[in-house]
């Protein structure tokens, strides 16, 4: 198994985003050994056919990548479809896989990162992704330099096929027998709306992968491994995605050195548990910045 991992990219209609994306991802320093997939979506309507156009133009650029190969969809596969069909193939093909997608700026540590890790954990089944993000929490400094925490962070990830093979699609099987405590511990004791995130996919009010991906790490008991100086960035945070609406909220400085620490102990780091779940329960801040960010997210929403 090749010790530097592929990384797969999923673009669709932000030309902005997607060169800031693979610029940042180019200046690390593996870059020229790393094996590059792009998968690039079909407009979903005729508003998007141009940003789509731009955006595969951008990614047909030489950039400074041991190999990129382009898969560009020819109808709207939709970002689930197209993060679950593309992670099978690749993380099938080559064993273990980096995935981000176009609104992700990463440190420049942040392929040595993925790929220390990937490799220091490849035969522990409880290890079941890798975190690029990390949180931006209160007394920072005073968590080790990597830990273990249970959620499967979306915003930039790594992991195996040995651990990929466990993902369930199917939301029904996933947590007919989740039990009250088992969802109170999945929601972080009801400080986050991971559950909630789970009825609205049954309602099909949203199409979440990632929120599938949680359940089927969580169901295993699996373990995720965060740094404490985040790898990425989302930039995709400023109301311009399908998805999201402006937020400043997980704003996090990068990584400005390489990772030397990972634990050996596998088990959830208690103090990091804690932090994050404090974060979780005073992230929304007070009643005015409350209104504040649900007006954005309106005027966002009316200006799509």
């Amino acid at each position: 198994m090749n010790s530097i991992a592929p990384v797969i990219l999923f673009v669709y209609n932000r030309p902005d985003h997607t060169i800031r994306t693979l610029t940042a991802l180019e200046k690390n320093k593996q870059a020229d050994q790393t094996t590059l997939y792009i998968y690039s979506d079909a407009a979903k309507n005729e508003n998007s056919i141009d940003a789509v156009a731009e955006v595969r133009k951008i990614i047909h650029k030489p950039w400074n990548f041991k190999q990129v190969i382009i898969v560009e969809r020819t109808e709207n596969w939709g970002l689930a479809a197209n993060v679950i069909d593309g992670v099978t193939k690749v993380v099938n093909e080559h064993g273990r896989i980096i995935v981000l997608e176009d609104d992700l700026e990463t440190s420049a540590f942040a392929l040595d990162y993925f790929n220390q890790a990937l490799t220091h954990y490849k035969d522990e089944d409880q290890v079941m992704e890798i975190s690029g993000y990390g949180y931006p929490l209160k007394d920072l400094n005073k968590l080790p330099e990597t830990f273990f925490f249970r959620v499967a962070n979306s915003w930039g990830w790594a992991t195996w096929d040995r651990a990929w093979k466990h993902f369930n699609p199917n939301i029904d099987e996933l947590v007919s027998d989740f039990t009250a405590e088992q969802i109170h511990q999945f929601s972080i004791e009801g400080k986050e709306n991971f559950w909630k995130q789970v009825q609205e996919f049954k309602a099909g009010k949203i199409n979440s992968w990632a929120i599938r991906w949680y359940a089927s790490v969580f169901k295993k008991n699996g373990l995720v491994l965060y740094p404490r100086n985040s790898m990425t960035q989302n930039i995709g945070n400023d109301g311009s995605g399908t998805h999201t609406a402006s937020e400043s909220t997980y704003q996090v400085k990068l990584a400005e050195s390489p990772v030397r620490y990972f634990p050996t102990e596998i088990s959830e780091n208690k103090q990091a548990y804690e932090a994050i779940k404090y974060f979780y329960a005073h992230r929304k801040g007070s009643l005015f910045n409350r209104g504040i960010r649900f007006l954005k997210k309106k005027i966002n929403e009316f200006n799509k």
